[in-house]
């Protein structure tokens, strides 16, 4: 008997000591994986090039925080209330990714709810890229995201909501445009300026946008400018200048030249997309699409025209000579989105310098050179590229070079 025991009980042991270091290496190997998956899913690294361990630490760092009590985690059963169940009298509106809804919290709190679409992978790669990157920025000129929740496949980004939504809606309305005078487009400008340029230069991470527009740009009750929708964003490590990317993402009209045909971007990327916001928030008028009102293939390229011609007025909004706007102040406003827009990307100036030219009078533009102009339609472009662009709305067009 006293055999028998001491044998079963030694095969016990070595059976149970298999046992503890099976499940340790399976644990760490499930570990590793998910590390490794969350690792592909985020494209927020070095210019999208995942070799920049300390990015990587940072972002699987994020994800641990994520329901932290610095960044609230909400529950479905609170959201479904907020917006009864979802109802379309609450859409506010249709994204690329999802429907965006109004929400009131129990305490009272208006908020926006972006519903991301659940059989959507690039919903899913936008969600992360958000999420990790707005736990990262605070600015007066950035939406706030105020919490998520992940619920089985419902996947939500609760933001502060806007009161007057989205730039693109008064912007592009000639009834609405009118409550938008000469004033009020110049904080909006300046505003979206120094939010451009805490992503590039000021904030703890150098992001590019790469989906800076209209509907992207919310309003807040006075008419002051909040950026949004980072699902699209890149974070750049280091003295990095130029990154490429085979998954071109954005919306045409919008997008610079080299970052349309070649997949290179750059801050200089959201300098043009600036740009192009620039002078259509100062016409009134949208840049893709222009051509069909036959006075040039883009806004651009009419801008450009008459600025050569010296006719730069013509280009002012007729709304906007209702509204005491100044001649020089909108041909300077002109000057920069110009300057913003030019073909070559080396040739536009940072953002810190666009923020300094709208504000000073004193400083001296150099003469802008041609811009990238926008020819015909680019419909087999945009079927090659199996719908990952947001066209919003916009004609796809070929970008001629010099």
């Amino acid at each position: 008997m006293t055999v028998v025991l001491a044998i079963g009980s030694a095969i016990l042991v070595v059976a149970l000591l298999g046992l503890c270091i099976y499940c340790f290496k399976k644990r760490n190997g499930t570990k590793k994986v998910r590390n490794k998956n969350f690792v592909q899913e985020v494209q927020l690294c070095d210019g999208g090039h995942p070799h920049n361990t300390e990015l990587w630490h940072q972002n699987l760092q994020a994800r641990d925080n994520l329901r932290s009590q610095e960044f609230p985690f909400f529950n479905l059963a609170t959201i479904n209330v907020a917006t009864d169940g979802f109802s379309d009298s609450n859409k506010l509106g249709q994204g690329g990714f999802g429907p965006v809804y109004k929400g009131i919290l129990p305490d009272g709190k208006e908020v926006a709810v972006k519903r991301l679409s659940s059989n959507s992978e690039q919903g899913s790669d936008e969600f992360i890229n958000e999420v990790l990157l707005i736990l990262k920025l605070q600015h007066n000129s950035l939406v706030r995201l105020l919490g998520f929740c992940l619920d089985g496949q419902e996947m939500l980004l609760i933001y502060e909501y806007m009161p007057q939504g989205s730039l693109d809606v008064l912007l592009f309305d000639s009834r609405k445009r009118a409550q938008l005078n000469w004033s009020k487009r110049l904080n909006i400008i300046n505003g979206i300026a120094r939010g451009i340029l805490y992503l590039h230069e000021d904030s703890r991470l150098r992001i590019i946008h790469r989906d800076l527009k209209a509907s992207n740009v919310l309003l807040d009750i006075d008419m002051n400018p909040k950026i949004s929708d980072f699902g699209m964003a890149r974070i750049f490590g280091g003295s990095d200048g130029e990154a490429s990317t085979a998954k071109i993402v954005g919306t045409y009209g919008y997008m610079a030249p080299e970052y349309a045909m070649e997949g290179l971007y750059s801050i200089k990327s959201d300098v043009f997309s600036f740009g192009v916001l620039l002078l259509e928030i100062i016409t009134g008028r949208r840049n893709a699409g222009f051509h069909l009102s036959k006075r040039a293939p883009s806004l651009l390229a009419y801008a450009w025209q008459l600025w050569n011609e010296g006719r730069g007025l013509e280009l002012m909004d007729p709304l906007l000579m209702d509204s005491c706007c100044p001649p020089d102040e909108f041909l300077r406003c002109m000057h920069v989105g110009l300057l913003c827009v030019q073909e070559d990307s080396y040739e536009r100036p940072t953002m810190s310098y666009v923020v300094v030219m709208l504000k000073s009078e004193t400083v001296i533009l150099s003469p802008p050179e041609r811009p990238a102009f926008s020819v015909g339609r680019f419909a087999d472009h945009y079927e090659a590229l199996e719908n990952i662009c947001s066209v919003n709305l916009l004609t796809l067009s070929n970008i001629i070079p010099r």
